[in-house]
């Protein structure tokens, strides 16, 4: 098979990790970025770097034109810029946002062409936890209760927030301000986030979750008609929730899209690389004349190399990018995550991106 040739936008930590796990044999790789990034260009000699401003529109479509697909790997406010110049570019669109609103765009700039894809919300959450969710309901005859946890934690928290930046800022502020779609009682709702707050248990390790913005993706969508709750929540080490709604809702952090708690978060909170993702999904419901539930359950750790939010998160987009690639999806419109065969996906990440998931 000829290469692809493959654009990605972003050269932070999720984009690079994304361009170390293409394979160099099946793909052409550029990275984009407003400046070329040193640390991309240090680990990977295969890799080409581009420094333009994508805001530079003429610039990028021109570039994107020679391209097979672009994956937005930067800052989820720049999915409307990117995803628009795919479209004029006539280039496979995918990204990783959790931002429902944009999200919808993306669906409504979809239905203007039949010459490309558009797969929004790859990843993780959203992401896998779609495609785990959705594979494991159409098990049953009936399904009452879809219910989704997913958390990416450091492994040694040392600090009152019980939490260390593992992932964009951006994206973690974004999914504790914006409302929470569920499924409650057959009826889609819009629910608060930060609320929902939950406890339990895991190999004799507490947990707290509670609702967060955009990780169900176009779940709710999809299986509106036939379940009768869904609901998708965080899960952070007990303590978390109560201090972010503090800073929040008391300090006014919350205010103006979250940019004064960004700025605290961002100068007070350390990043690590020594993280866990843990990943829970529950699904109840009739098989034959039996009330049944089913469970699927990983830990996943970092290799030494790449954090656990690295791997799992670049792993969903890069399957997702490969599935298209090998003619295992449509050749064009909105693809859904839940769209996507597990048995298809699973095998791609076995044999291709280091068994993540698997």
């Amino acid at each position: 098979m000829i290469k692809s040739k493959i654009a990605i936008v972003g050269a932070g930590n999720i984009g690079t990790m994304i361009a170390n796990m293409l394979p160099e044999d099946d793909y052409d790789i550029t990275v984009v970025d407003s400046t070329a990034s040193a640390m991309v260009q240090t680990r990977l000699d295969n890799v080409k770097i581009l420094a333009l401003d994508i805001g530079k529109r003429n610039k990028f479509v021109k570039f994107l034109q020679d391209q097979d697909y672009v994956i937005n790997a930067g800052p989820y406010f720049l999915g409307e810029d990117i995803s628009r110049a795919a479209f004029e570019s006539k280039t496979n669109y995918f990204d990783l946002t959790e931002d429902i609103r944009q999200a919808e765009q993306i669906k409504e700039l979809s239905s203007k062409t039949n010459d490309i894809v558009f797969v929004p919300q790859c990843g993780l959450a959203p992401g896998f936890i779609s495609i785990i969710a959705n594979h494991l309901a159409k098990k049953f005859d009936t399904v009452e209760d879809i219910e989704m946890r997913v958390g990416a934690l450091p492994m040694y928290p040392s600090n009152e927030l019980k939490y260390n930046m593992t992932w964009s800022t951006d994206g973690l502020v974004n999914e504790y301000l914006h409302l929470c779609n569920a499924i409650q009682g057959g009826e889609m709702v819009s629910l608060q986030p930060l609320e929902g707050y939950e406890t339990f248990s895991i190999d004799g390790i507490e947990y707290e979750a509670f609702n967060t913005s955009g990780g169900l993706g176009t779940l709710c969508d999809t299986w509106m008609d036939n379940v009768k709750n869904m609901n998708y929540k965080t899960v952070r080490y007990p303590g978390h929730r109560y201090l972010m709604r503090f800073l929040i809702d008391e300090m006014k952090l919350g205010e103006n899209n979250g940019k004064a708690l960004k700025k605290l978060m961002n100068s007070a909170i350390p990043a690590t690389e020594q993280d866990v993702v843990l990943i829970f999904v529950t699904v109840s419901g009739t098989k034959g004349n039996k009330k049944i539930q089913e469970t699927w359950t990983r830990k996943i750790y970092g290799d030494g190399n790449w954090s656990a939010i690295q791997l799992t998160t670049s792993a969903g987009i890069c399957g997702m990018v490969e599935l298209h690639r090998r003619g295992k999806m449509p050749k064009s419109g909105f693809i859904k995550q839940e769209d996507v065969d597990f048995d298809a996906f699973s095998s791609v990440m076995k044999h291709k991106f280091k068994g993540i998931y698997s």
